[in-house]
């Protein structure tokens, strides 16, 4: 694009040239942001495939901890001796504090540096696992924090190493990413439960299971640690974002479609058990649905930039998730596997347009570091609202039925949400030097 292409054009509009969106598609969310250096250096990877080895193991263990808890849900209530409302706290705490503990991530990246960072809080994910699979109730609930806490911080942290160390190819790499993310969620879901039954039927097994995986990524990270990328001389900051209606608006997108999402992870298995289904059938079904979000995670992104915005894009998919959702609730159980197939569609293309918004509306790194932090750490924290919401419903009625009005309320807020977000447009906000 030219600067008199660029003077023509109202300044918080974007272009949708061809070129401009390649550039988009390369933009990603440096967490450890607002350093010149960074942004401008080329680190020396000695190692790159160990590099993506770590990276992929890493981004393996940030749905583990969340996916794994639910096929196994009703067992650990019996055992515990646990109210619905008390589940729903269960499912509610670890995607609160992804919201909550998101922000501490640039602060730690920039104290110590994002892989020292990355190292630490796999050890502590893996201490939360632990907690929470063999400490009864209070280290249950206990370890669901750290566990939460630790997924929060280096889901933040990742997209910036990408974009520092595969720059030009972090398009593909995002892509890797967010497949490995989806892979983690869905062998958790799958295999918990069958883990459990093979070691002698103890939901402690199914759950405690995933700090191996948590302590070889960590094993594979280590060499990162030693690695030198530039000084951080250069801060940057971003001013205003909070009085932006676009940001709230992308914000509000990122956690209603989480809501939903985490409600899947939450209470999908025990819904389809309420329907008639084994807990191993359960989570076979929402192990299958997270399986085919691979496909959408990666083609509702580039669907959705080849057009003027995302708005069509972002209809369709919240459109899908939410068929799925109300088939799986209510149409007969024969065509199950045909609704959890619909809702893999839609949440995976919802979870990735959420993200690429954050780079769309953003005019440069810097802005959507900030951006990614605020929509994270507001929108998470919101979307721990659904599954509360969910086991409260549930508590009071003795049912399943009524929850479709949640699915209802949170997905049309989405659309309304995401219609404005979905605008090709750009925050109103400019990165400055300090």
């Amino acid at each position: 694009m030219n600067l008199e292409t660029e003077k023509s054009m109202s300044r918080n509009e974007i272009s949708t040239t061809p070129k401009r969106t390649a550039e988009l598609e390369e933009l990603l969310i440096d967490a450890e942001a607002d350093d010149e250096q960074v942004q401008q250096s080329h680190p020396l990877v000695r190692r790159p495939w160990l590099l993506l080895l770590g990276l992929i193991l890493v981004a393996l263990n940030l749905r583990p901890a969340l996916s794994s808890m639910a096929p196994l849900l009703s067992d650990v209530s019996k055992s515990l001796g646990l109210s619905a409302a008390q589940a729903g706290l269960l499912t509610t705490l670890p995607v609160l504090c992804l919201g909550l503990f998101a922000p501490l991530a640039p602060i730690l990246a920039r104290r110590f540096g994002a892989e020292r960072v990355v190292l630490g809080i796999l050890l502590t994910l893996a201490g939360g696992i632990i907690l929470r699979s063999n400490f009864g109730e209070i280290g249950l609930f206990a370890g669901s924090v750290l566990g939460g806490a630790s997924i929060g911080i280096v889901g933040v942290l990742l997209p910036g190493i990408v974009k520092r160390d595969f720059a030009k190819h972090a398009g593909t790499m995002t892509g890797v990413y967010t497949m490995a993310l989806c892979l983690g969620a869905a062998m958790a879901a799958g295999s918990s439960v069958p883990l459990s039954e093979h070691f002698g039927g103890s939901w402690t097994i199914g759950l405690g299971f995933w700090v191996i995986p948590a302590l070889v990524a960590a094993l594979f990270w280590l060499p990162q640690v030693g690695q030198k990328h530039g000084a951080h001389n250069v801060a940057y900051r971003v001013r205003g974002l909070l009085r932006d209606p676009l940001a709230w608006q992308v914000t509000l997108y990122m956690g209603l479609q989480s809501s939903l999402a985490y409600i899947v992870f939450g209470w999908l298995p025990s819904i389809l058990i309420g329907r008639g289904l084994t807990p191993t059938q359960a989570g076979l079904v929402l192990s299958g649905s997270v399986i085919i979000q691979l496909a959408s995670s990666l083609a509702a992104p580039w669907l959705a930039t080849r057009g003027k915005d995302q708005r069509l894009a972002i209809v369709v998919v919240m459109a899908l998730t939410l068929g799925g959702l109300f088939g799986c609730l209510y149409a007969p159980i024969e065509g199950l596997w045909g609704w959890a197939i619909l809702l893999g569609l839609g949440q995976g293309g919802t979870f990735s347009l959420a993200l690429t918004l954050i780079v769309l509306r953003s005019r440069d790194s810097h802005v959507a570091a900030n951006l990614s932090s605020m929509s994270q750490g507001f929108g998470y924290t919101l979307a721990s609202m659904g599954p509360f919401a969910v086991g409260v419903v549930h508590d009071w009625t003795g049912g399943w039925n009524a929850v479709g009005w949640i699915f209802g309320i949170i997905g049309t807020g989405a659309i309304i949400a995401g219609l404005g977000a979905g605008r090709a447009l750009y925050v109103q906000v400019q990165s400055e030097k300090i």
